[in-house]
């Protein structure tokens, strides 16, 4: 027990010790600075220094721009935009699928590339063993309801005639003959309507200049999108005088007549009426002569 306490006085002693800290001009050998120190002081200062020193550095790395030159952390404004890079990427991603399906859409009525509903034997067949008598055909309250709200929506239908209540009316690009009719069956998708070269063209609704170009087959071609998914097309004209992304109105001249294209035999208007996607034929609803 004294061996210990013995111990810890000599190490005690040691730590209390004065030691003088000298600077001295080496030339004039000048004392210039002196310091009284010991070693419990040094290790003090030493462990003051050193907290705040590791203090200092954790500020600045963690409420500082300067952890942006350390390696391993990234910039706060990368970061930002990394992140609206992201949802930019997501919503064009999302644009660019509607997009192509509107492209396949525009595709299809240059092109005429429009699909057929294939009879299913199969279901015709299995519809011949039903007993018709089996069946309860009469309508529920539900059915009547639904039949009622179909029949109100019918009246403002987008196809009628010019003297229809509907806000929405198609007027006759051109005045003249029909020479070749709606003719699905033989890739037919419009109607042929014969005019003077140079006649003006009409639109037919007011709407935006969707394409405006030329083709080798149908020559200079002007493509109409209006309002409820309606594109009106017209085909083999002398000239176009709208470009792709005008918007025009009702009755505004868009293109003269004329026969260009591989598949014009003479002077005329090929109008095409599309909606959705699909054709339908352009004298039910459009009076051209």
């Amino acid at each position: 027990m004294a061996k210990k306490k013995k111990e810890q006085k000599r190490i005690t002693k040691k730590l209390l010790n004065k030691y003088r800290l000298v600077i001295l001009n080496e030339d004039t050998f000048e004392e210039r600075i002196s310091f009284k120190l010991n070693r419990l002081n040094v290790f003090v200062m030493v462990t003051i220094t050193g907290i705040l020193l590791v203090s200092g550095t954790t500020f600045l790395i963690a409420f500082t721009p300067l952890r942006e030159y350390i390696p391993g952390y990234s910039s706060t404004s990368l970061n930002l935009k990394a992140t609206r890079l992201v949802a930019t990427t997501d919503s064009l991603e999302s644009r660019i699928v509607v997009n192509q399906q509107y492209y396949n859409s525009i595709k299809k009525v240059l092109t005429g590339d429009v699909k057929t509903v294939e009879f299913d034997l199969d279901s015709a067949v299995q519809s011949q063993k039903v007993n018709l008598e089996e069946i309860d055909l009469s309508p529920s309250d539900q059915d009547m309801r639904l039949r009622e709200e179909v029949s109100k929506e019918d009246k403002y239908s987008l196809f009628e005639n010019e003297k229809s209540n509907s806000d929405f009316s198609l007027f006759s690009p051109v005045k003249g003959n029909i020479t070749s009719g709606y003719d699905v069956t033989q890739k037919h998708y419009g109607v042929d309507v014969a005019v003077p070269k140079d006649t003006p063209i009409q639109a037919a609704s007011a709407g935006t200049v969707i394409f405006s170009e030329w083709t080798a087959e149908t020559g200079y071609v002007i493509i109409l999108k209006h309002a409820n998914n309606l594109l009106t097309v017209y085909k083999h004209n002398a000239s176009l005088t709208k470009q792709q992304g005008e918007q025009v109105k009702a009755g505004e001249v868009i293109a003269t007549a004329g026969s260009t294209g591989e598949l014009s035999t003479g002077p005329h208007l090929h109008f095409e009426l599309w909606r959705d996607g699909y054709p339908t034929d352009p004298t039910n609803f459009v009076d051209f002569e």
